[in-house]
């Protein structure tokens, strides 16, 4: 093949319980990419859609992923890259891993596949340090692999994939307000309380054995986070009262990511679309833009269009 084109999905990441190791895959929202093999023997990003993106390929997330990847195959192809992105940067949802696995997937697929999925995970993180300064992986890892995925360590890197429950839905609500995952990041505690931090080891086993055993009450139990939420969500609008208006038809809420994004997640349809309709009912009313989208949880990830 001289080219490709690949749908790039959204991903939440940290789902209350697993900061920075637990992340899942969406389905219904994602950025499109092109990439085409070129005569140059250089990385360029030719076209950027929907976003106001560096066009520099050391300064844009994808040309920073691929970049990593060809200098390990030590190969010197070309390659153009196009971006379509509908998922806003800053949102929360993965904005910057979908850049950054799109492209190094689909340089994979044109290669003849040298490298697995998983072994695909650090180019994509080289990506995210660009973006965050923070090489991580719990929404690059999800991308590609789809569903749910658990990074059991960083060094070295070991991603688990986990199952997904058939009826889990995930809504999520992003204000269109936007918090950089850096400044994020930088007012978070770097020591926490040993108590607090039992509290959250036992809550992330739980919610893996929900996914395992598709106990949806148990994962509604596990989604709790006392040591970065109570930080994170002061940056974001109204979330306590979103938190209250999940309760009654969700298994859980919390705050997607850096944020300023949400998400409940829900077991089927009917409370799926429930929640949708109070949270968009109730943000109408608001003095800010918001996108709401419904997604179940995307089992392949990274899909060839």
């Amino acid at each position: 093949m001289e080219s490709i084109k690949v749908f790039a999905p959204a991903t939440v990441a940290n789902l209350s319980c697993g900061f920075d190791v637990l992340g899942c895959c969406l389905d219904t929202v994602g950025d499109e990419m092109l990439i085409q093999k070129n005569d140059l023997k250089t990385v360029r990003i030719t076209k950027i859609t929907g976003q106001d993106l560096p066009l520099e390929a050391d300064k844009n997330v994808a040309g920073v992923a691929v970049k990593a990847m060809l200098e390990h195959l030590n190969l010197e192809q070309g390659f153009d890259i196009e971006i379509h992105k509908k998922i806003k940067a800053g949102s929360g949802i993965g904005s910057s891993a979908a850049s950054s696995a799109g492209a190094v997937f689909a340089v994979n697929e044109l290669l003849g596949k040298p490298y697995s999925k998983n072994e695909l995970i650090p180019f994509a993180m080289q990506g995210e340090f660009l973006a965050s300064g923070n090489a991580h992986a719990d929404n690059v890892a999800p991308a590609l692999l789809g569903g749910f995925s658990l990074v059991k360590s960083y060094e070295p890197l070991e991603v688990i994939s986990l199952p997904s429950p058939e009826a889990l839905r995930v809504v999520v609500l992003h204000p269109l307000i936007e918090i950089k995952t850096k400044d994020s990041r930088a007012i978070l505690k770097q020591t926490v309380n040993l108590k607090q931090a039992v509290q959250q080891w036992g809550n992330l086993g739980a919610f893996i054995s929900g996914l395992y055993t598709e106990d949806y009450e148990l994962l509604g139990r596990s989604l709790k986070d006392d040591i970065v939420e109570p930080v994170r969500s002061i940056l974001i609008p109204f979330f306590e009262e979103l938190d209250k208006l999940s309760a009654k038809h969700a298994l859980g809420f919390g705050i997607s990511g850096s944020g300023p994004s949400v998400f409940a997640l829900c077991k089927g349809d009917e409370n799926a679309a429930k929640v949708y309709e109070e949270f968009q009912e109730f943000y109408k009313t608001k003095e800010i833009e918001f996108d709401l989208h419904v997604s179940p949880v995307n089992p392949e990830g990274i899909k060839i269009l």
